[in-house]
């Protein structure tokens, strides 16, 4: 929407304030709340918000500025406005920009911005013009949570009605069974399936602020995992939309007294949350990554894209799957692949190509080991400058990997295969190696990856590396 649709869409829809977000370097929307007049004067855009944006103290976000050089600017795009879901009183909702107020240029650290020299890279390549991505973000709902960490002890518990786990509690006579057995959600109905309601609702607000839903459905895991599917849009607005995504799930979880996150690794011994993204490359409305007879009918373009994700693999996953918790989900067994390897079909594979359909326009690569915890903008422009250097470099895959579950094979057999990281440490530091690929076109910037790095080892490898475990006291209390 133009400024002057979106006055008149404030005016029929009784809007009285704004609320400005936008997102931190590590992921979470961060927003402020306005008067509907504070956006100033809709008839003259060089004087309004729309270009002039508002301050903020870039030295109170994760990531962004120093006390000394505090002042940035938030320049709200008009394309994001809608209506919040989520707050009581008529509130119109802009995604914003992040600008230095000095020199009015885009800052190196916004994640969107990120996002927009991504897809702006691509086009300059010459290699296409648009690229799609389609995430699949898993989470779970819970009834209760409860956490406390300090310097002499700590536990957490979390607890779902749907839990196999209560399938004994004395429930004052209603305890009513149903309830899906670990790794055994995917996907019987009702009454095992006890959330398609709060879905359905999760998905008409989505579908109400233009989020096109495909479907949802229970996921693998018993106490409340669930999924809500996203038709594929480009790279930049698929960053918005999924950021959206989580506002709206974990707001309508809200008001029905539960809770959602989108943790990776909540329970112990059963499937986590992953976020796969499908993405394919285009050209003048030509999807580039099918071939009728290649391998799974997908081009050599195609192959060469995936064969830039297994060898940055390792990397990509200090963005991709970017906290020390994610690490609990990247196991084998759990359908979270660590084997980078790619194949037709596998789910075992880091690289699936998915058969389902012979549609040209359908051909896609879904890579499998990112999960939600993830800062969308940033996850999808790493996966498209993985994909682009194995391009540019005509990088060949090998032969893929078909015929056997990767998870069953024998350690001689495993001792070939490259694999994720087993930790956040060994994932940072695969990035400190293998980064340039990053900074091609300048998408991503040395400052980025400095305080990427600098800020997991201080706040999240280093705390959970000092802290004794809960389990540490079954395993050696009596040692």
């Amino acid at each position: 929407m133009t400024p002057e649709e979106i006055k008149a869409y404030c005016q029929a829809n009784n809007v009285r304030f704004v609320d400005v977000k936008f997102v931190d370097l590590f992921g979470l929307w961060q927003h402020f709340t306005r008067p509907i007049h504070e956006l100033n004067d809709w008839t003259d855009y060089e004087r309004s918000a729309w270009r002039n944006g508002w301050g903020f103290d870039g030295s109170s976000i994760r990531g962004f500025q120093k006390i000394e050089e505090s002042d940035m600017l938030l320049v709200p795009d008009p394309e994001t406005a809608l209506i919040d879901p989520a707050i009581q009183m008529p509130s119109l909702s802009v995604v914003c920009n992040v600008e230095d107020p000095v020199t009015r240029q885009p800052y190196s650290r916004d994640p969107r911005h990120i996002a927009q020299k991504a897809e702006r890279y691509l086009k300059e390549t010459g290699i296409g013009d648009t690229v799609y991505v389609g995430p699949e973000l898993e989470f779970f709902i819970f009834d209760d949570v409860r956490f406390n960490s300090d310097q002499h002890s700590a536990f957490y518990s979390v607890d779902s009605n749907e839990g196999i786990w209560n399938s004994g509690r004395d429930q004052g006579g209603m305890n009513l069974a149903y309830r899906p057995r670990f790794k055994e959600g995917y996907f019987p109905v009702s009454p095992h399936d006890s959330q398609t309601d709060i879905r359905n609702e999760m998905a008409d607000v989505m579908e109400r602020c233009g989020i096109q839903v495909e479907l949802h459905h229970h996921e693998v895991a018993t106490a409340g995992q669930g999924e809500i599917d996203m038709r594929f849009d480009t790279l930049t607005r698929m960053a918005d939309k999924s950021m959206l995504y989580k506002y709206i799930v974990k707001n309508v979880a809200k008001k029905h007294g539960k809770v959602a996150t989108f943790m990776p690794k909540p329970l112990f011994q059963d499937n986590g949350s992953g976020m796969h993204c499908h993405l394919s490359i285009w050209k003048n409305g030509v999807n580039l990554f099918f071939d009728e007879k290649g391998y799974a009918m997908t081009s050599e373009m195609c192959r060469s894209y995936i064969a830039g994700l297994i060898r940055h693999g390792k990397a990509l996953m200090a963005i991709c799957a970017p906290t020390t918790n994610s690490y609990k989900r990247l196991v084998p067994g759990y359908e979270a692949p660590v084997n980078l390897v790619y194949s037709a079909r596998n789910r075992s594979a880091a690289c699936r190509i998915p058969m389902v359909s012979t549609d040209p326009r359908q051909k896609r690569v879904e890579f499998r080991p990112p999960d939600p915890s993830a800062n969308p903008y940033l996850a999808f422009a790493a996966i498209l400058m993985a994909g682009l250097d194995g391009i540019r470099n005509g990088w060949d895959p090998g032969p893929a990997l078909d015929k056997t579950n990767l998870f069953d094979l024998t350690p001689e057999e495993l001792a070939s295969v490259p694999t994720v990281a087993q930790s956040l440490d060994g994932s940072l530091r695969a990035l400190e190696e293998d980064h340039d690929f990053l900074l091609q076109g300048g998408v991503f910037t040395p400052d980025v990856i400095e305080t990427w790095l600098a800020y997991k080892y201080e706040n999240e490898v280093d705390p959970v590396r000092m802290r004794p475990h809960p389990y540490e006291f079954h395993l050696y209390f009596d040692a």
